[in-house]
């Protein structure tokens, strides 16, 4: 797996997964991408992220996503 290249510490970012070495959240990443953001746009606008990097951010939010139990709300 890639998470090496994911970083988890209490003192960045309250302790939320980080792509190692920078501030970037997991979360912010994915959420670009979620959001229309191209893998190329996302390079772009932050040139010391390599594809790698993002990937690994794929990754782990899917290894997340798998490790819960999601449920549909009552209305």
């Amino acid at each position: 797996m890639q998470h090496s290249r994911i970083h988890l510490d209490p003192t960045i970012l309250t302790g939320k997964p980080v792509i190692k070495g920078t501030r970037l959240a997991v979360e912010f990443i994915v959420g670009l991408l979620a959001s229309g953001w191209t893998e190329a746009e996302v390079l772009k606008n932050y040139p010391g992220l390599t594809r790698e990097d993002l990937l690994a951010c794929l990754a782990y939010a899917h290894e997340a996503m798998t490790e819960q139990r999601l449920y549909p709300r009552s209305a």
